[in-house]
């Protein structure tokens, strides 16, 4: 049988905290508990986790800064949970690389799906080995190849470390040179009918390719003003 996909819950809250794990240990996962900001840090090196559920109103380290410290040295999936439901609040924990964003109180249900909905795009980034012959999915430009079947990104030659989300984004966006997509289709192609989100989501996931994909004289990832977002073939 194959190993139990593991969740890190980190939640202040005894009762929220068990009861995200009761759900969770039903649909087969394994799951630990912590309840402050340190003891997240400890049990991610210690647990290894698949995916972190991170609440924000922590004691001692808040949610935030214990996002900050695993994204210096992983692209582990976490999802943020929090009561504060202000877009600034959304946004800056996605800017910090969360991978989702849920405001309590939240349905059981919608956060198991949100859960498997994550890993599902984060599964094929852990997969080794080639890729069936006829099967690859990549795109090629001048200093850029997007490779969807492996999950990789050569800039200059050189690999650049991407969440699945912003690959996909990439790749979706460089697939179809020239060709301008809305947020609100970005957001369904990419993040899917499970995903109830901003469209500034989009926002910040562009920004962060940016940040790591500079525009090329031959290509540049465009924001088409009012509309959407291309990428543009010069």
């Amino acid at each position: 049988m194959a190993n139990k996909q593991k969740i890190l819950i980190v939640d202040d809250d005894a009762n929220i905290a068990e009861l995200i794990s009761l759900y969770l240990t039903k649909e087969c996962f394994d799951t630990l508990i912590v309840n402050d900001g340190e003891a997240a840090l400890l049990a991610y090196d210690s647990y290894s986790p698949n995916l972190i559920l991170l609440d924000l109103m922590l004691p001692g380290i808040d949610g935030y800064q214990v996002c900050r410290e695993i994204r210096s040295k992983s692209d582990t999936p976490i999802i943020m949970l929090s009561a504060k439901g202000e877009v600034f609040d959304k946004v800056l924990g996605l800017e910090l690389g969360a991978d989702d964003y849920m405001e309590k109180p939240f349905d059981s249900k919608e956060l198991v799906a949100r859960v498997k909905a994550v890993l599902r795009r984060f599964t094929p980034a852990r997969q080794t080995g080639p890729a069936p012959s006829g099967d690859a999915k990549c795109v090629e430009y001048p200093d850029l190849v997007i490779n969807l079947t492996n999950y990789s990104v050569m800039y200059y030659g050189k690999p650049v470390e991407m969440p699945p989300k912003e690959l996909e984004l990439l790749y979706f966006l460089a697939s179809s040179p020239n060709q301008v997509f809305t947020r609100e289709q970005l957001l369904d192609h990419i993040w899917g009918y499970e995903y109830i989100g901003d469209t500034r989501t989009v926002d910040v996931h562009i920004k962060r390719l940016r940040e790591k994909i500079k525009d090329h004289h031959d290509w540049c990832l465009s924001t088409v003003w009012g509309i959407g977002y291309k990428f543009e073939v010069k």
